[in-house]
């Protein structure tokens, strides 16, 4: 029976597997190099793929990531643990290192890793960050700061004086300017030639050379509570920014809530999150398309919640699921690619197979 079970198993997986090989109703896409000269990387933090059909679900034929031509899956486990969290997901992701979960871009020995934004930036492109969390927060956090102790965001923002970045996006205001000893980041930012903003509707994009905007004192609000439109307004600015160098850039872009809202088993929380997500990987693809040179993917550091989808309706857009468990699991999560270059995001993959595939296409030496 158990036999029979396994094989069942193998079998199902073998079936899935094509699928998310190629992806989509879309053909590949042409383009005018086979190498990218931008990368954006979009990680819906605790999006699998249950999380991903609600919005398919939702918006039919208009969720975006559906349209993605090339697609597969990726393992998420950690060096010390089968479930991984997101500092060691988004390290794995920036530094093609596994690592403890807790830890934020070093190794399991405490070493410190280079990143992909570190080294994009060293070799003279632009870089940037976008999250609807606080950007000191593990995910963002990952490609810009080197520490054991993901809470330690007081620290975390220290290290965002360290590296030349040109754009970041999203909540984290205390963690520059309030803070527990009372060093004024905020005013380091400035001397830095950084504009500062406190809503993306008073940046002046035209005469901004390097933004650092701190749209909320903690974490951004949900969608529920009157977030609106920042995500995808924040992506389209950062690419708007970055574009400028003529060199290429580097961007990622975190929809950081549809973990919170799976920890909190809440369905109509991870759906908002999730259609707004994608609404943000839409602003990448309208530029993606005119700009011919950008590679984007789309995946995510683990699933959170392990989501069931056990009743809904494609026509009405409805959408009924159930939780198992109010923290991450181990589950494979979806990838998504589109650009020069996507073709290598397929089939089965660690997580740190991202970054050397990313490292390869830029055409960067691995450490």
């Amino acid at each position: 029976m158990v036999r029979q079970i396994v094989f069942r198993q193998v079998v199902v997986f073998l079936l899935i597997i094509p699928v998310f090989t190629y992806a989509g109703n879309d053909p590949p896409q042409k383009h005018k190099q086979k190498v990218p000269r931008n990368i954006i990387l979009m990680i819906g933090d605790g999006m699998g793929s249950a999380q991903l059909y609600t919005c398919i679900t939702v918006k039919g034929d208009k969720c975006n990531i559906a349209h993605f031509p090339y697609s597969g899956f990726v393992k998420t486990y950690s060096a010390d643990s089968y479930i991984t969290d997101s500092g060691a997901g988004a390290t794995a992701y920036a530094t093609g290192h596994k690592t403890n979960n807790g830890y934020i871009s070093v190794s399991p020995e405490g070493k410190n890793l280079k990143t992909i934004l570190e080294t994009a930036e060293s070799k003279g492109l632009a870089t940037g960050l976008v999250a609807t969390s606080a950007i000191t927060h593990a995910t963002p956090a990952g490609f810009i700061a080197h520490t054991s102790n993901r809470g330690n965001m007081d620290d975390i923002a220290r290290d965002f004086l360290k590296t030349d970045i040109d754009v970041f996006i999203g909540g984290g205001y205390d963690n520059f300017a309030h803070r527990k000893d009372s060093i004024n980041l905020i005013d380091s930012l400035r001397a830095h030639k950084y504009t500062i903003a406190r809503d993306l509707k008073d940046v002046d994009v035209p005469n901004v050379s390097k933004l650092a905007a701190l749209l909320a004192d903690g974490p951004m609000p949900r969608i529920s509570a009157g977030r609106g439109s920042m995500l995808p307004d924040a992506t389209e600015m950062a690419l708007k920014l970055l574009k400028r160098n003529k060199k290429g850039f580097f961007l990622m872009v975190e929809g950081s809530q549809i973990d919170w809202g799976g920890h909190d088993n809440d369905l109509n929380y991870v759906v908002d999150e999730t259609v707004d997500f994608d609404n943000a990987v839409g602003k990448a693809i309208e530029f993606a398309k005119k700009d011919g040179e950008t590679l984007i993917i789309v995946t995510a550091d683990h699933e959170t919640g392990g989501l069931a989808l056990t009743g809904g309706d494609i026509k009405t857009g409805k959408v009924q699921g159930s939780f198992v468990y109010k923290d991450h699991t181990a589950v494979m999560v979806p990838i998504f690619a589109f650009g020069p270059g996507s073709e290598q995001f397929t089939g089965l993959m660690e997580n740190t197979d991202v970054y050397k595939k990313c490292m390869a296409l830029y055409g960067f030496k691995l450490p």
